[in-house]
């Protein structure tokens, strides 16, 4: 936790942990108690027993939980979640949308918006095989093989942002633990995340109760990148609204400032979803 002001969460997603968000909470901090998590099974939040399959609705519940722990005052909170954190973030909004003034959900990979939705399944599916038999290594090649072939087209983004420059990072003692730690957590990812989650169920006519406070992210880099195409169908069923963020899928860690800045006006904005 840093900062004072309103809760704002950052969940992160793939094997990713609280550091994944350092650089980015830093730039928040001023305005926001910028709070980030390690989910269930990773890093620094172990599970008694070893882990098994995670699921959705748990690690919803986990934020939902945290929230009520530190703003127990029923304050203003704000979600931001990644990937796979974006999912848990949009499962916190269908469940517990008084508590929560404005979700952000940047490139949530739900394969059931995806115009082919088998594709996707078989495409993960298959990842996870490649761990199985071979290794993370494999995995990893398997997974950015099928990301990368050819989507249909999604719909133009409504908002811009400008386009952002590659930001020199040179990586501290700290972030170096981080990196450590999180690829520690593929294992877990590859196995126990990566099918249960891309595969979640998400009821589009609950979500749109809360659609008002949900802002759906895109890379502006991510083109039509398998996981980028479920945003603009999000928006469209939810009724929330569709921004770009800079960078692609990991735009937060590819472009920690730019992204923080990005984030910072769309929270900020009494115009949009949310005021």
């Amino acid at each position: 936790m840093r900062g004072e002001g309103p809760l704002l969460l950052l969940l992160p997603g793939g094997s990713a942990d609280a550091g994944i968000y350092d650089r980015m909470a830093a730039r928040l901090a001023d305005r926001w108690t910028v709070a980030t998590l390690d989910p269930r099974g990773y890093s620094r939040s172990l599970i008694d027993g070893g882990t098994g399959e995670q699921r959705v609705a748990v690690q919803s519940e986990d934020a939902y939980r945290l929230i009520e722990s530190l703003a127990p005052d029923g304050g203003p909170v704000s979600v931001f979640g990644a990937s796979s954190g974006a999912i848990v973030a949009l499962d916190l909004l269908v469940r517990h949308p008084e508590r929560l003034h404005r979700v952000v959900a940047h490139e949530p990979p739900l394969v059931e918006l995806l115009p082919d939705p088998e594709r996707g399944r078989r495409l993960f599916a298959s990842v996870r095989d490649s761990f199985r038999a071979e290794g993370v290594a494999a995995a990893l090649a398997t997974m950015t093989e099928g990301l990368m072939a050819s989507a249909p087209s999604s719909p133009p983004v409504r908002e811009t942002a400008a386009r952002t420059e590659t930001e020199p990072v040179e990586q501290t003692v700290r972030e170096a633990e981080a990196v450590q730690r999180m690829h520690a957590n593929l294992p877990v990812f590859l196995e126990h995340v990566l099918c249960s989650f891309s595969g979640h169920a998400l009821d589009p006519e609950a979500l749109a109760h809360g659609g008002r406070k949900l802002v759906v992210g895109v890379g502006e880099e991510s083109g039509t990148l398998l996981t980028a195409v479920p945003g603009p169908r999000l928006a469209d069923r939810a009724g929330g609204g569709l921004v770009e963020f800079p960078g692609g899928h990991t735009g937060s860690s590819e472009h920690p400032e730019a992204f923080a800045a990005r984030l910072r006006s769309v929270l900020l904005d009494r115009t949009g979803p949310g005021a």
